[in-house]
């Protein structure tokens, strides 16, 4: 199934200082690769996606991580929720290293 997208202020905040910065290029690059995986196949290995269990989204929606890296110092984190109101959505929480 193709899920679409939706941002949350953080993560749409998240993305746009990737984008703010040349150091950051490649960081941008990795974490637009995996969004475009997680829009066309949530279950790619290399998401390695799995429950976050310390954070729950505004309705109290269950938080899932996606890796935008591995095995790198300050390697990137996708969060993110199924949208419950919109079917075929999903709501990126925030993207940010993993904590």
């Amino acid at each position: 199934m193709r899920f679409r997208l939706l941002y949350t202020d953080e993560a749409a905040s998240n993305l746009a200082h990737l984008g703010s910065s040349p150091a950051l290029a490649r960081k941008l690059k990795v974490v637009q690769k995996t969004l475009g995986l997680m829009e066309t196949n949530l279950r790619h290995p290399s998401l390695n996606t799995h429950k976050f269990e310390s954070l729950q989204g505004m309705k109290g929606e269950p938080v899932f991580e996606s890796y935008a890296e591995n095995n790198t110092p300050g390697a990137c984190r996708v969060f993110w929720h199924y949208t419950t109101d919109k079917r075929g959505f999903i709501t990126v929480v925030a993207i940010t290293a993993h904590p």
